[in-house]
């Protein structure tokens, strides 16, 4: 039988490399564990550490095609991100100008949760620990 033992990366296509890079490196905090350009492709990719055992890959390409709907589109649906503190963790991004939804609770768990955008709309979720 296969075991998986856990989620290396998520691979993310951006439509502006640079805000996004913005984004995920000084506004989430995320560490640059590599950053290349691969020229043949004018494409770069940059590696960024969510802590020891999982990244974000972060691609740009020429003319990459629009997320066709939101969250509810086959496929990925959000990238959920778990946090100490629910409350706070919003204020942070609140205080950086990005727009965040109500704090709910899920009904299964009794967790805190919320979410918000990256630059090209991607669904992003703050789960309580």
């Amino acid at each position: 039988m296969l075991k998986l033992n856990k989620i290396h990366h998520v691979a993310i296509i951006c439509s502006d490399y640079a805000r996004s890079k913005h984004f995920y490196h000084e506004c989430l905090g995320l560490p640059i564990v590599a950053e290349t350009y691969r020229e043949h492709r004018d494409s770069y990719k940059l590696d960024l550490a969510i802590n020891e055992h999982s990244q974000i890959e972060l691609f740009s390409f020429p003319n990459p095609p629009a997320r066709p709907s939101q969250p509810e589109a086959q496929g990925l649906r959000h990238l959920a991100f778990e946090v100490d503190d629910v409350s706070q963790a919003k204020q942070n991004l609140l205080a950086l100008g990005i727009e965040v939804e109500d704090i709910r609770v899920d009904e299964l768990t009794g967790k805190q949760f919320t979410f918000f955008k990256d630059p090209d709309g991607l669904p992003l979720e703050l789960y309580q620990k």
